[in-house]
């Protein structure tokens, strides 16, 4: 039980900061037009928060530093994928990628 409710907070987590996310990016590059990118980034931020709720277990070093390097790490790889398929162009929404990945396990390993 302890795992899912991990995975539901890790997902939801990844799903408002993803709001955040289409917020930021809305406002640099405009809502008409970008409608199907702005999609594509919150669903993006929905797959880290999913990799980071299926991630519990994996152990990198000890304590709180654990969820905050393995959560940068997993929105570091889920987020190049993203800025891969944007050819390099979506530099904020990469970094702010890692940062989410670093936030959404830190807050799913607490209440999770």
């Amino acid at each position: 039980m302890k795992s899912y409710r991990r995975l539901i907070v890790a997902v939801g987590v990844g799903a408002v900061l993803g709001l955040f996310c289409i917020i930021g990016a809305g406002k640099r590059l405009g809502v008409q037009g970008n409608e199907l990118f702005l999609l594509a980034t919150w669903f993006n931020r929905v797959l880290i928060g999913l990799v980071v709720g299926l991630a519990g277990d994996i152990k990198i070093t000890d304590g709180w530093k654990n969820a905050a390097i393995r959560g940068a790490a997993i929105g570091f790889i889920v987020s190049f994928a993203f800025f891969l398929s944007t050819a390099f162009k979506d530099l904020p929404g990469f970094i702010a990628g890692i940062i989410y990945g670093f936030i959404a396990d830190l807050v799913a390993t607490k209440w999770g």
